[in-house]
């Protein structure tokens, strides 16, 4: 019944790998906007009303450095997803994969929005708390079609973004930890606990 309602291919290898894809995007952003900005530079605006020279391009890179961090990491979880869901004979789109994909991405798309108007208005320090905070909701909101880590890691990754949108001069930070720490550890987590003894056999 459990195997009929639920998505069990979700592969841990994937949220390995999008965790590191993550720290790398962080670094990445953390120097440009170090290249950018001063150092007493508003955490919220990060100064982008100035516009000029190097300031006038840091908003497109972040969005760039967002959108090549979000295709390699779906690309990674097509991937070992899909390499799963062979092992274990599960259709990859199954009944119960689309009903994970509709409850994830209805949150998602809308984050996805609404982090464009924060940097269309000028608020870019909101953008990474933001974005923790919808994905949160997202997996909190899929987590009952799939495994049971996804819960808590929605659940951690709210709490992160609820904490950065207080600290937003460490909201990179807590990005790096939620996208990429977390990511790792659960990733792991559930590489151990769902897939290592079927890949053993």
């Amino acid at each position: 019944m459990e195997r009929s309602t639920r998505f069990l291919s979700l592969s841990g290898l994937s949220g390995v790998v999008a965790g590191v894809i993550a720290l790398g995007g962080a670094t990445l952003a953390r120097f440009h906007i170090n290249e950018a900005l001063a150092p007493d530079a508003d955490a919220l605006t990060y100064d982008l009303q100035r516009g000029q020279g190097y300031l006038a391009d840091l908003r497109l890179t972040l969005v760039m450095d967002a959108a090549l961090v979000l295709f390699l990491a779906l690309l990674g979880a097509f991937w070992f997803t899909w390499r799963r869901s062979r092992r274990t004979g599960q259709d990859l789109w199954d009944r119960s994969a689309q009903r994970l994909m509709l409850n994830l991405m209805v949150p998602l798309s809308v984050g996805g929005v609404f982090c464009l108007a924060l940097f269309y208005y000028g608020l870019p320090g909101l953008v990474a708390p933001a974005t923790l905070v919808f994905y949160g909701l997202a997996l909190f909101n899929a987590s009952k079609y799939t495994l049971d880590e996804i819960r808590w890691l929605g659940v951690s990754e709210l709490v992160l973004g609820l904490i950065a949108l207080f600290w937003l001069e460490a909201a990179l930070l807590f990005w790096a930890i939620g996208f990429g720490v977390l990511h790792i550890f659960y990733g792991g987590l559930m590489y151990l606990r769902h897939e290592r003894s079927t890949e053993t056999e």
